[in-house]
Order: C-alpha cells, then sequence, then structure tokens
C-alpha cells in the first residue's frame, strides 16, 4: 500500500517481482486522486480494479498497452483501494502518483501529461499558455464553433475539436513549430484562416441561417505533404475559462469511420462528412496518444473504438493538397448538409472608407460578430462564458447596431426580452436558458426604457412604442418605488438620499452591492426617455417629468455630498465608496447626457486622471473603449486618438479584429479573459469609433468630425448610411491645400448641426453651399445640414 500523498513512489517489497501479480493503492477517495503513469518494458494486459475494504473487487477497467508509459485516469468512483492486476508476473513496473494528482479537475491531469511530452503533442493551454481564438457562425444561431489561432476547431459549443498536423521530409509538424498567422476574408469577414509558413492553410466558414448551418473547413498543403486531422477530446476554450472552469477537456465515448463519415458519440454527438481520406485510425485513451502515432508517421488500426474513460481520439489521413470538411452544427436529422456556400456575411447598412482601414475593418467585423453571437432575438456577448442575455450590455450593443442600419434584429431584441418584465415592473438584468434571473441590478430598468427609446428614435416606428407602453408604465412605477426607498428621514443628509437601493450591476462591486452611480445614470436616462416617449405618443408627461427632475437633483446633490465626504476631486463610482472609476462614469456622459449638469471640474479631473496610466502596459478590460467616445465629447480629440491605436494593440489575435474581455501585458499568462470576441466590448468599441466622425448630444444636435484625424484628409473620409435620429448620414470630407471640404450625400434634419474643424490651425472662413457664413475658430454651427461646406485656414 502506497501513501497517495507521495508524489512519487517505488513499490516496495513483496511488489517487485510482483506478488501475486497485483499492484494495491490506498486511493481513499476518488475526488482526492487523479492518476499515476505506468511505465512497462514491453507490451502487457492488464486491469484496474477498485474495492472499499481491499476483499471485494471490481474490475472499472481492462488495458492492452503497448509498452512504455502508460497514463492512467483514476476511476470515476469512490473506493478506498485501486489496484493493477497483471498478466504477466515477468513484467517489471514503476509506478508513480502524480503532484497534479490531487487536483479535481481532467484538466490538470492532462496537464500533467503534456508537461512531460514534447510540445505541439497538445494544445497550447495544457502547457499553462493563454490561447486565443475566434468564433465562427450564422447570424443568430445558437451553435458556434471555435477556431483557435493555432489553427484548432472547436465543432460547436463544448464539442470535440479537429486539430491538424502535416508529415513533411520524414517528419511530424505540430503548431509548436510555427509562429501562425492568422487572416480574415477581406480583411474584414467574419471568415477566419490560420496558416503555417507555407505548410498549411486553414479555413472556416459558416453556411445556414438560424436554425440549420453547417461549418466547412478547408485545409491545403503543399505537393508531397501528408495532412493528418486528429479529432480529440478537448475544447478550443481554454480550461480557465468562468468560474466552474467549462472549458477544457470534454469527453468522446465512441469513434468511428465510416464510408467518408466520422461519427463522434460524446456528451454532444457529432458528424464529420469528409473529402474522403486516405486512412483513418483510432484510439482509446489507454491505446496511446494519438499524436504518439502520428509522430511516427502512421495511424491506429481500429476503426472504431468504444472508451469508457470518455478520452478516445481519432485521425484522418489525406495524401492530397486540398481537403474539406462538413460538419453540420445543428441536428440535421440524419441528411447531409448542404453544398457550400460563402455564409457568414452580414448585410451591410452602412460603410466607412478611411485611410486607417483596421477602424474600418474593425466596425465591419465587430457587427458580424454580434450578430453571429446572437440566440434567435437574443443578443448576446459571447458564445461560451456569456452565452445568454443581459438588459445591460444588450441595451449598448443595440445602440451600435441601430447607429450601423441594423433596426430589426433590435426590434426582435425588444420584443423578445420584454415578455420577462416580472409582474410588479422589475426589469430582469438577465435572461438565460432557464428564464429570467432574479437578481436584482438596478440599472436594468432604465436601460430597458433607454433601449425603446433609442429603437424610436432611429425608426420612429409608433406602433411598436404603441404596443410596449404598458410595459414602460410598469416599469417607471417599479423606478419610483426603489427611489422612494432612500428618501426616507434615515437617509436625509446622506449622499445616498434619492438614489436607488445598492445593488451588482456594476461587477466591481459583485462582492458587496453598492449605491453604484452607474444604476443612477441609467435610472436617470429611463426617466428622460419615458418622459419623452409619453409625449410623443400624446400622454400627460408632467407626472413623469417632475419624476425626472427630482432624481437628477438628487442624483447630482449625491455626487457632490459623496465628493465632499471622501475628500475628492473627480467623480466617484459609488456614492458610498468615494472609488475611482472612470468607465462608469462615461454613462453619465452617454447615453447619460448630464455631461453639462456635472460638477465640470471634476468632471474634467476624472479623465485626467484616467489618462495619467492609460497608455501604459496594464491589466484591463476593454470596456475602456467607452472612454474613446467619452473623450471625443468632452473635446479631447488629441487624447481620444491616442488612446483608440493603444487599445488597437490589443486586439489578440491583431488580424482577427476582436477584443476578449480581459487583457494582460503578458499575452501567454494563462486566466479568464472572457469570450472571444467578447461583443459587449465589440459594441463598445463601434460606438465610441462612430462618435469620431458624428454624434448626437441630447439636445438632437449632430456633431461631426469631432474627432476626424487630419492625417487622414489627403486621401479622404467616407461616410454612408450612419444612422442618426433625423436620418441616415452621409458625407465625405477632403483636403486640399488650406481648405477641408465636407460634401454631403446623405442629408438628416437634426434640430441643429456643429461641423468641427478637423486641423488643428484656426479656420480663416466658411462656405455654406457657396454662401459664406460665421464661424468660430474651430466649429461651425448651422440650423440644418448642408449640401456642401468648405472650411477655409
Amino acid at each position: 500500500t502506497l501513501n497517495p500523498m507521495e508524489s512519487t513512489a517505488e513499490l516496495p517489497p513483496p511488489y517487485g517481482p510482483f506478488h501475486d501479480k497485483v499492484v494495491t493503492i490506498d486511493m481513499l477517495q476518488r475526488r482526492a486522486f487523479g492518476g499515476m503513469t505506468l511505465d512497462w518494458d514491453k507490451p502487457v494486459d492488464y486491469t484496474i480494479e477498485i474495492s472499499n475494504d481491499g476483499t471485494d473487487w471490481e474490475t472499472v477497467r481492462r488495458v492492452k498497452s503497448n509498452g512504455g508509459r502508460d497514463w492512467i485516469e483514476a476511476p470515476d468512483a469512490d473506493a478506498r483501494f485501486i489496484r493493477i492486476r497483471l498478466s504477466d508476473v515477468a513484467t517489471l513496473l514503476k509506478l508513480a502518483l502524480q503532484p497534479t494528482a490531487f487536483s479535481k479537475t481532467p484538466n490538470d491531469f492532462f496537464a500533467a501529461i503534456a508537461a512531460q511530452s514534447k510540445r505541439g503533442d497538445w494544445p497550447r493551454y495544457l502547457y499553462n499558455e493563454q490561447s486565443y481564438w475566434t468564433v465562427v457562425g450564422a447570424d443568430a444561431n445558437p451553435v458556434e464553433a471555435l477556431i483557435s489561432e493555432d489553427g484548432a476547431v472547436e465543432l460547436g459549443n463544448a464539442r470535440c475539436t479537429i486539430e491538424p498536423f502535416v508529415w513533411k521530409d520524414g517528419r511530424l509538424f505540430t503548431w509548436a513549430d510555427f509562429a501562425a498567422q492568422q487572416s480574415l476574408q477581406r480583411g474584414d469577414l467574419p471568415i477566419p484562416s490560420v496558416t503555417w509558413g507555407d505548410l498549411l492553410r486553414v479555413t472556416a466558414t459558416v453556411d445556414g441561417d438560424a436554425t440549420h448551418s453547417t461549418l466547412y473547413l478547408r485545409y491545403r498543403v503543399p505537393e508531397g505533404a501528408r495532412l493528418y486531422l486528429a479529432i480529440r477530446p478537448f475544447q478550443v476554450n481554454t480550461p480557465w475559462q468562468f468560474l466552474n472552469r467549462t472549458g477544457g477537456v470534454v469527453k468522446i465515448f465512441r469513434i468511428a469511420y465510416t464510408n467518408g463519415r466520422v461519427s463522434v458519440e460524446a456528451d454532444q454527438g457529432v458528424t464529420i462528412v469528409a473529402s474522403k481520406p486516405s486512412s483513418f485510425g483510432a484510439t482509446t485513451f489507454d491505446g496511446g496518444n494519438i499524436v504518439g502515432y502520428l509522430r511516427k508517421g502512421r495511424l491506429p488500426d481500429a476503426r472504431e473504438v468504444k472508451d469508457p474513460t470518455g478520452y478516445a481520439s481519432a485521425a484522418m489521413q489525406f495524401d492530397t493538397t486540398n481537403v474539406t470538411l462538413q460538419i453540420p452544427l445543428n441536428d440535421s436529422g440524419g441528411q447531409a448538409p448542404s453544398p457550400v456556400r460563402t455564409g457568414g456575411t452580414p448585410v451591410l447598412h452602412f460603410d466607412i472608407e478611411i485611410p486607417e482601414k483596421k477602424i474600418a475593418d474593425s466596425i465591419r467585423s465587430n457587427l458580424a460578430y454580434i450578430l453571429i453571437n446572437r440566440d434567435g432575438p437574443a443578443i448576446q456577448p459571447g458564445s461560451r462564458s456569456y452565452d445568454r442575455s443581459w438588459i445591460r450590455d444588450g441595451s449598448l450593443t443595440s445602440t451600435a447596431l441601430l447607429r450601423l442600419g441594423h433596426y430589426e434584429e433590435v426590434r426582435d431584441f425588444i420584443n423578445w426580452y420584454s415578455r420577462f418584465q416580472y409582474p410588479d415592473g422589475k426589469i430582469p438584468c438577465c435572461v438565460g436558458k432557464a428564464g429570467a434571473d432574479p437578481v436584482p441590478e438596478h440599472d436594468s430598468h432604465g436601460q430597458f426604457i433607454y433601449l425603446i427609446a433609442e429603437y424610436y428614435r432611429h425608426t420612429h416606428d409608433r406602433a411598436l412604442l404603441q404596443s410596449l407602453w404598458p410595459r414602460i408604465e410598469k416599469t417607471v412605477a417599479y423606478i419610483d418605488s426603489l427611489r422612494h426607498h432612500r428618501m426616507t428621514k434615515q437617509y436625509e443628509g446622506t449622499p445616498l438620499y434619492g438614489l436607488v437601493p445598492e445593488s451588482i450591476s456594476h461587477e466591481g462591486y459583485s462582492a458587496k452591492a453598492m449605491h453604484s452611480y452607474w444604476d443612477d445614470f441609467f435610472i436617470l436616462r429611463g426617466l428622460k426617455d419615458a418622459t419623452f416617449l409619453a409625449s410623443e405618443l400624446g400622454r400627460d408627461a408632467t407626472a413623469y417629468a417632475g419624476m425626472r427632475d427630482e432624481f437628477e437633483k438628487n442624483l447630482l446633490a449625491s455626487i457632490r455630498l459623496s465628493m465632499e465626504q471622501h475628500h475628492i476631486d473627480y467623480i466617484p463610482g459609488a456614492a458610498e465608496l468615494g472609488d475611482f472609476d472612470a468607465t462608469s462614469t462615461t454613462i453619465a456622459i452617454e447615453p447619460g447626457g448630464v455631461q453639462d449638469k456635472l460638477p465640470q471640474a471634476a468632471l474634467h479631473r476624472t479623465f485626467d486622471k484616467y489618462f495619467e496610466h492609460a497608455l501604459e502596459p496594464r491589466e484591463y478590460t476593454p470596456y475602456e473603449w467607452r472612454v474613446v467616445g467619452t473623450l471625443v465629447r468632452l473635446g479631447e480629440k488629441d487624447r481620444a486618438l491616442k488612446l483608440l491605436r493603444r487599445f488597437f494593440r490589443d486586439q489578440r489575435p491583431s488580424a482577427w479584429n476582436q477584443w476578449a474581455e480581459v487583457v494582460r501585458p503578458d499575452p501567454r499568462k494563462p486566466g479568464f479573459i472572457g469570450d472571444m470576441p467578447h461583443t459587449w466590448v465589440g459594441s463598445d468599441f463601434i460606438r465610441s469609433a462612430l462618435d469620431l466622425f458624428a454624434y448626437e448630444n441630447d439636445d438632437g444636435t449632430l456633431v461631426i468630425g469631432a474627432a476626424v484625424d487630419e492625417a487622414w484628409l489627403t486621401a479622404g473620409v467616407a461616410i454612408d448610411g450612419l444612422s442618426t435620429h433625423s436620418g441616415p448620414l452621409g458625407y465625405t470630407m477632403r483636403r486640399s491645400g488650406d481648405e477641408v471640404t465636407v460634401d454631403f450625400s446623405r442629408v438628416p434634419s437634426p434640430s441643429a448641426v456643429i461641423i468641427r474643424s478637423p486641423l488643428e490651425k484656426p479656420i480663416r472662413a466658411a462656405l455654406v453651399d457657396g454662401v459664406s457664413v460665421k464661424h468660430g475658430q474651430h466649429e461651425v454651427r448651422l440650423t440644418k445640414v448642408p449640401r456642401k461646406i468648405v472650411l477655409q485656414y
């Protein structure tokens, strides 16, 4: 009996040579014992047995070893004893209990194997390195694939992967032999590729719709190379994703190949339709690592295996230069997938052309990622860790969609989410497959009303507004009840008076609920919009206006009092903390609309303080993209452009035009990073990027060109189809010598328009449709959008 708390142990006599051909280990409990290695001097058959009393034994696995090292995962059962019964007493054995054996996850078990294996035999994350990926799917379909930066493809949520390997010049090449390069078709379409030098190119695309879609994987290798595609029980999603560690290892219980089709029986079954491979082989976990076979230039003999451990694997061999696989992502009812078409391309209602192509490409890519991450009408920030819908990011992501002309998707989201409103008017913070989340997060009520109002401002869809009005009334009533919780004598003279109660909607306060101004800025926005919508429907808005004004007064008083009590010179994040959180404060400016009513010195100090370290290497969440739009609206053009370029350095991989939820200075440091792409972050980017070219103030004024870079103007800037509250906007802006000309191809009708000068030098003259007009040093204010304006310097 060995002590399982020792990391390694040699068997003492009488077990070498073996006594009764049995090795016994006191394993205590399954949860405290993960695995062991067995080193053999030649092939051997053996069984693994467990017992609670050391007398009655149960066989849990029969193993046929090829000799060498076997990795053994302890059976998935509680028992005190585990033993190995051998068929050959002359076989020598060394048994080792691994240091990682006392962890609770299969990921750690495989990481222990990887640590003693050749680099490239296993996915990158099993070597404790962060890896990155992107999503591949059809608009609104709930099943998406992932492709890793190294070329592995996860065939749906928590399904197995297909990993490429190439045999050439008598050796096997893996991802570890290359600094892989990534790309998107045309630079912006959600059709990703990975290349290994000139040896391999992998391209993934999806064709289909919201109910049925097919994944197509195309592989290209040079003449004389042999392509191996391994099917393995791993995800592209890394082990450390989310709190329940849902990434990493999955189960494959059976793999079988028949007539060009591979069937994979796992927790989620998969069918792979292949260009007919020249060879196929499968192995159980006990039969050895599939890559061990590939490194010898061969495959296992079996065409079908069943593995009770759930760690079966297989590989297909192709001796042609071009290979295509088809994988139905939804249940196809046994039907073959349709012929491949060029799916995955979003319909574009908006276009932008600027010399800094990365900005335009990233807007189009992130629009596509938002649509792919949708599950039916449910707008979601991710396909794995955040595979559910929040009104918080749904409202802001909808704003990005509206500005890009995608009205239908937003209308569908509103209609779908509104059905989950509670009878008392409460708007749930989140809706998942199990329904509405009951956790109170008090930003959600204002966000719901804001979402409806923003949709109405872009579409003037009066019918939808009328149908939703009873829900808006109930939401306002619920808001009113919330704010009265803090309008008693107990709170008079404190920063909490008149606010909504504390909540955890701001994730920085998830450990302990706080009176977050994030909530209150959204509540104020909701009350403003309820007043506006009531007026639009011809209803008496007096009560709503009074509620709005009283709440705004209490909110502004709270901010000033919190600053005084905490002796700070910036806008705090939470009333009782006086903490610094510029990313949260952005909501006061957009969509909050209280920029001019906040203490101006404190407002500017907030973003001065933020910028002190903003450009440094650091760990952060790219929700900070919101700050770019805020800086634009504060007139900080230079800072906005510097910050924009700083954030672009953290697209990983750069060519896929995306951001994770968390960025670390060391790109290989493992840790939770949220979904990739994380499309709430993507929507924050879109909204801020669009602000460079045009945005609207709370009073309806349209501001054009507030952060157009002077360096872009020689080649010119072109915007077409940007949706505004007063109609679509289109313009070109070019410089010729000491003149900048703005030609409007689409002319909205705002209450007023401001054209900001893209040059630092003062404006000398301004011609509007050929007529000289008054102007400021750096802007021209007009009552309507002209056809043409010429700024002379």
